[in-house]
């Protein structure tokens, strides 16, 4: 019983369980593993069982950053709550483990197939397609937990010593997740047919190794670990590999610097130019999402928002930087957005958004901006919204999420070129300035540190990382990259950053948020209450404006913008996330994470 409890995901009866779920064929319960092998068809169709169940949610892959530092959201996440500890952890159980055994299962038994296999490449692109998984789980344990157990095969159940051995150190075991992300690199296909499909073949083994490199060398250096510009050099190598053999560029259609951004999002077939694995969305499959409701509905009450210390970041269209402005923090909602990046409009609802209501574009403000007293920041994301109400119901979203795509590789290559202190203009012109222009957005270097970002990330003063920094945010927002950022650049205590808002010109006193000549929302407090003749068209929101006022979730800071007030906490243990104690209950030798 002691065993089964340990390591469920190692018992025989879980290849039954766990094969029934992810293939599409007939079910594995009714055949044995030697009749299954048989064919080429058979390792595409299991293979294709791992894409179906492990891709990344559409939760992961639009809201996956939601606790972060450019995003608010109404909860607090229980990891980051006061007293949160290794008694509360639940994420060492049989279903954590399942994918791996899964995965090692395949690769042990799918050599079964090559009688019926006319060549040895074949075989080596579906041995790269599972360690392809197999390298992305043991990503994800190590950024969890650190130091983990490493397993490339199945246990026997009655294997004591492997079941309750220790965890193996994080180099050993992230040595062998490159060693798995060189071979799936080198030996998955680029074949045609396996290009422009949502399959696993050598390019996106290649944004993967990209991912894991960066997030692995950066770790590294700002922890203090060794080896971190080996794996910065990976980065490098993965990506270069991507930008300079293989079909994949940037969506960048001249004269469409307001649309090119929003292309990828919106679109309901993956926009493979840039998509290089997409969780395809389609009737035909029956696939649909809850991104636009989640959103933009008007039903659903407070959203996501992002922060205004976010918004500061993008650019004017002449590439200058909108926080050099006098008084940049109280500029009004109405005015912010005027010259700016491109891509700001594309990810959040501004005074000029318009969609379709009931069939008919509109810009009425109170129908594309629902809920208007009940947001968190007033800074909406519309990055997936497919700008129709008729897709906002919480399963109608048909358009494409991307998994990886070709901006995150010139991200990468730029990062981790500037880290090894070797960006300069003929970098700086193939990756970031391509991102740039394609939203309108003069491409030109950085002539200095921006003293903004630079406040922002607790002094550093490197001008092409701050620079990278910057862009890495504005692209990737909200695409499950961020709180990983945050993480591995030691920034972790910017998960408690203060969660602010658009400015209020003035509490207590009604005004025009959208430019279109009439009041639309007044915020006021016990200390300065609403006005005794109300406006019909204005919302009244409450706010704590003194200390002495009824508590209330928003507040103002000394620049006079909306504070959305949220309990969170940090300490740099929370780094690695502590061994559940069930599993040490089970296990002893699994140790303990430091100060857990």
């Amino acid at each position: 019983m002691k065993k089964n409890i340990a390591l469920l995901f190692i018992t025989s009866a879980l290849i039954f369980t766990s094969c029934k779920d992810i293939l599409d064929e007939e079910s594995i319960n009714s055949i044995s593993a030697e009749e299954y092998f048989d064919s080429e068809n058979a390792l595409k169709t299991y293979t294709n069982g791992f894409l179906t169940r492990y891709m990344p949610s559409v939760a992961d892959l639009t809201r996956g950053d939601q606790y972060s530092d450019i995003s608010v959201t109404t909860q607090t996440e229980s990891f980051l709550k006061t007293g949160y500890s290794a008694l509360d952890a639940n994420n060492w159980t049989t279903s954590s483990w399942t994918q791996l055994y899964n995965v090692n299962y395949y690769l042990k038994r799918m050599h079964e197939a090559a009688p019926f296999v006319k060549n040895d490449a074949t075989m080596k692109h579906y041995e790269g397609v599972g360690r392809f998984w197999r390298a992305w789980f043991y990503w994800d344990k190590v950024k969890t937990f650190g130091d983990v157990p490493w397993y490339d095969a199945t246990i026997d159940p009655n294997d004591e010593s492997q079941l309750y051995k220790g965890r193996d150190p994080r180099d050993f075991v992230m040595s062998k997740v490159l060693e798995d992300l060189n071979f799936a690199a080198q030996y998955c296909s680029t074949a045609d047919k396996f290009v422009n499909t949502n399959v696993i073949n050598g390019y996106v083994a290649l944004a993967l190794k990209s991912r894991i490199c960066l997030y692995e060398g950066t770790f590294r250096k700002y922890h203090n670990l060794p080896n971190s510009e080996s794996w910065l050099r990976e980065a490098i190598a993965a990506s270069e590999k991507i930008m300079s053999n293989s079909p994949y560029g940037l969506i960048n259609t001249a004269g469409q610097e307001a649309k090119n951004y929003s292309q990828i999002f919106k679109s309901l077939k993956p926009q493979f130019r840039e998509v290089i694995l997409s969780n395809e969305m389609s009737l035909d499959l029956n696939r649909v999402h809850d991104a636009s409701w989640f959103y933009a509905s008007g039903t659903y009450g407070q959203r996501n928002s992002a922060t205004k210390a976010f918004i500061n970041m993008y650019l004017k269209l002449d590439g200058s930087r909108f926080t050099d402005q006098t008084n940049y923090n109280k500029i009004q909602f109405k005015d912010e957005f005027t010259n700016r990046d491109y891509r700001l409009k594309q990810t959040i609802i501004t005074p000029e958004y318009k969609k379709k209501v009931g069939g008919t574009e509109t810009n009425e403000f109170s129908k594309v901006f629902p809920g208007l007293g009940s947001q968190l920041t007033y800074y909406r994301t519309i990055k997936w919204n497919m700008d129709d109400d008729a897709y906002e119901s919480n399963s109608s979203s048909l358009n494409s999420l991307s998994v990886f795509r070709y901006a995150e590789i010139l991200l990468n290559y730029a990062e981790a070129k500037a880290e090894l202190g070797e960006m300069g203009n003929a970098e700086w012109d193939k990756s970031i300035r391509l991102l740039r222009e394609r939203s309108g957005v003069n491409g030109k270097e950085p002539a200095t540190a921006d003293t903004y970002l630079s406040n922002y990330y607790d002094g550093l003063s490197d001008k092409w990382i701050l620079e990278i920094r910057r862009e890495r945010a504005i692209e990737m927002f909200m695409e499950n990259l961020r709180r990983d950022d945050l993480m591995r650049w030691k920034m972790g205590h910017k998960l408690i950053v203060e969660m602010a808002g658009i400015y209020i010109p003035e509490v207590g006193k009604p005004f025009d948020l959208n430019g279109d000549g009439k009041n639309d929302i007044c915020f006021y407090s016990t200390s300065i209450p609403r006005p005794s003749a109300t406006e019909s068209s204005v919302t009244y929101v409450q706010i704590t404006a003194n200390p002495g006022d009824a508590a209330t979730t928003f507040g103002i800071d000394s620049d006079n913008c909306l504070v959305y007030r949220l309990e969170r906490v940090w300490e740099d243990r929370r780094y690695l996330h502590p061994i559940p104690q069930v599993a040490r209950n089970n296990n002893p030798n699994l140790g303990q994470n430091p100060d857990w």
